[in-house]
């Protein structure tokens, strides 16, 4: 018996094997975008508030010696963004400027916390092979993850020293949540999107957590 063997047979089986070798990188940053946008909301919000106790109608040198830490860069860029968008005057240096403003930074990070009505995933020692992971059971779970910002500032005279303002700490937060009910729905509620923070003037710019505008329909699974 003879097996003829057809061109198009050929072809089909060379797109398999072809096929068959494609593959897919996916990067794994260090953090996530969730947690960097958690952070830089909280940020843009306690900027905006610091903003508010700054001179207005002196031309500013803003010192950042002391406002070190992750996220630091984009921090300081959003308080001076913030100031300039009242319609402040920055000083290119100290030499020029009329008052100058040293910035701190207390915090800006995320907690983490979470509560859960159910069995919580726990391991079982199995003898020879290591531990048996046995997954959670929840009947009700909220996770909070929240950003949190906390900036402070002191203003002084660029010539003589002598204080001009003091900017007590300004607080700002974001949040993102996750609620599962009965095992199987899941949805999220959070403050991070960029349109929730919108506004055309200062009376309804938010500062602090926002009232979440729209919740994530459930995830059914």
């Amino acid at each position: 018996m003879r097996i003829h063997i057809t061109g198009a047979a050929v072809l089909c089986f060379a797109a398999v094997l072809l096929s068959g070798c494609t593959t897919e990188r996916r990067s794994a940053p260090a953090r996530t975008a969730t947690e960097q946008l958690l952070i830089s909301t909280a940020a843009d919000r306690a900027a905006h508030a610091l903003a508010l106790s700054l001179p207005q109608d002196k031309k500013l040198f803003i010192d950042a010696t002391h406002f070190d830490g992750p996220d630091s860069k984009y921090a300081i860029s959003a308080i001076r963004g913030e100031f300039l968008r009242r319609g402040g005057h920055l000083a290119t240096d100290q030499k020029t400027a009329d008052v100058i403003v040293e910035i701190s930074l207390g915090a800006l990070s995320i907690d983490e916390n979470s509560s859960i009505i159910g069995i919580p995933e726990f391991n079982i020692p199995v003898p020879m092979t290591g531990d048996l992971t046995v997954p959670e059971v929840a009947l009700f779970k909220k996770e909070v993850r929240q950003g949190v910002a906390k900036f402070s500032a002191f203003s002084y005279d660029a010539k003589s020293g002598a204080l001009v303002s003091y900017a007590p700490p300004d607080l700002g937060t974001s949040h993102k949540t996750q609620w599962v009910v009965a095992l199987f729905i899941s949805w999220n509620t959070s403050d991070i999107n960029p349109d929730a923070d919108k506004a055309d003037d200062d009376s309804d710019f938010p500062v602090g957590p926002l009232p979440t505008k729209g919740t994530d329909l459930p995830n059914w699974l």
